[in-house]
């Protein structure tokens, strides 16, 4: 099954914001502690207007992320955050393909020629 990503766009009123940021450090602590399929999260504000929000949250599936949302503890868990909104969407995708750089691990020889063992 393909890993998931989950995405939230939200607005939240700049006399909101402290609230809004205390309220995601908790969830994302929790989160990050042990939900099972959760791999990270990322917390983004808009340059050009400082009301809109977006969370984008990895999974290795989505049916963890369904399963964590359906569960009590999501729904008391994520209330002081969305009482911070005056209005979001949710968003699910599956990822189908990915780039990145590789990352040659620990103690591997770099490629030949660069001069380095």
């Amino acid at each position: 099954m393909p890993a998931g990503r989950v995405v939230f766009l939200v607005r939240v009123p700049l006399d909101r914001a402290d609230a809004f940021l205390d309220a995601y450090e908790q969830v994302r602590h929790d989160v990050a502690a042990g939900v099972p399929g959760h791999v990270r999260d990322q917390l983004c504000r808009s340059t050009t207007d400082p009301e809109q929000w977006l969370i984008t949250s990895e999974w290795e599936h989505l049916d963890a992320f369904v399963a964590w949302e359906a569960s009590p503890d999501h729904v008391a868990l994520v209330q002081p955050l969305r009482a911070c909104f005056t209005d979001a969407r949710s968003l699910r995708f599956e990822v189908l393909a990915e780039t990145g750089r590789a990352v040659a691990p620990t103690g591997a020889a770099l490629t030949a020629g660069s001069g380095q063992p």
